[in-house]
């Protein structure tokens, strides 16, 4: 199929010479009808048979010869380099050589670039990691602080500056998984996890921002075991917990519900009763950076959480829904994946 798709690519693209060459067949076959009438039948097979040699032989010259310009082609650009941009122009008719010389400097150039950038954003990638690294030693000191020296500062203040840590921590968290999501190879753990549990802990960590606004926490009694990278798990529902204090609003009794459902798969709704996402905004809330209008008015959304959150649960094979409830606020439904246990085991 491949090879009758280039013949006819050559046909057509010869097409003129072929048209030329059948008007001067039928100029010569009406030459020797004049000439001999007797013969006229041998004088049309012998020009058929020279027209056609004069076609055919060429054309699979041609057909040769491209399918080598081809192979050296694409070597030249995988690596545009003096060497290939030689053996290239060697294979190809002497008019494109130009052509070939302009596009080899215009590749080579490019490859330069692209070699720059990629040097830029790794020292970048490098330094931001080390950064984070080292931002830790401050939180810590910080942490030890508000644990040792707790009697020393009124209630409010120690609430105050829990709450500053763990919006820290929580940014950084942030900078850690943006970085750990471009990584070739990721330390996933995949494990038994109970999701009741893995909620309960993932509240706990950010008690402090829940308790600032005032949020009611709540779950279902149900309770399932799921398959997944408790990490990347606890990093998902910290975000989707963020952003449920992040648009609380002017809400007095500000309310976060876990439940867990079980039919064809396991799922997590994690529902708010904070601010609704304008219907317009729906589509594109995971797009990296996007903050659309109720984002806009708050200084501190930057549209990468839940941006993050998909990368992470498109990593975990989780599913992530999100749609605004009929009575204010939203809902986050993860979907886990259903995974076969081995044969022979329990």
């Amino acid at each position: 199929m491949k090879k009758l798709k280039i013949l006819l690519t050559y046909i057509s693209s010869n097409r003129v010479w072929i048209i030329t060459l059948a008007c001067l067949d039928l100029f010569f076959i009406f030459l020797a009808w004049l000439a001999n009438p007797d013969y006229y039948i041998n004088y049309i097979a012998l020009i058929i048979f020279v027209s056609f040699a004069a076609f055919a032989i060429p054309l699979a010259i041609s057909i040769r010869k491209r399918n080598r310009a081809d192979a050296i082609f694409r070597h030249f650009l995988l690596e545009p380099n003096d060497t290939n941009e030689y053996l290239l122009c060697e294979a190809v008719p002497a008019v494109l050589r130009p052509y070939i010389c302009e596009l080899g400097q215009h590749l080579r150039t490019q490859q330069e670039y692209i070699n720059e950038q990629k040097i830029t954003v790794t020292d970048y990638e490098h330094y931001i990691e080390n950064w984070v690294h080292e931002i830790k030693k401050p939180l810590s000191l910080m942490t030890l602080l508000l644990d040792n020296r707790k009697d020393e500062m009124s209630p409010l203040v120690h609430t105050r500056m829990l709450y500053v840590r763990d919006h820290t921590r929580q940014d950084i968290e942030q900078i850690l998984y943006f970085s750990r999501l471009g990584a070739t190879h990721k330390d996933y753990f995949f494990e038994p996890l109970s999701i009741l549990e893995t909620c309960r802990e993932a509240v706990e960590d950010n008690l402090t921002l829940l308790e600032e606004t005032g949020f009611f926490v709540e779950y279902t009694e149900n309770d399932y075991q799921v398959i997944s990278d408790k990490k990347g798990l606890m990093f998902i529902l910290g975000q989707i917990i963020s952003n449920s204090v992040k648009y609380a609003g002017n809400n007095p009794a500000p309310q976060l519900l876990f439940s867990i459902a079980d039919s064809e798969q396991i799922s997590l709704s994690i529902k708010d009763n904070g601010t609704s996402i304008p219907l317009s905004d729906l589509p594109f809330v995971f797009d990296k950076g996007f903050t659309g209008d109720t984002g806009s008015y708050l200084s501190r959304s930057t549209g990468m959480g839940l941006y993050l959150v998909q990368k992470m649960a498109t990593d975990l094979s989780i599913t992530v829904e999100l749609k605004n409830n009929s009575y204010g606020g939203t809902t986050v439904t993860l979907t886990f994946p259903k995974v076969e246990r081995p044969f022979g085991r329990k």
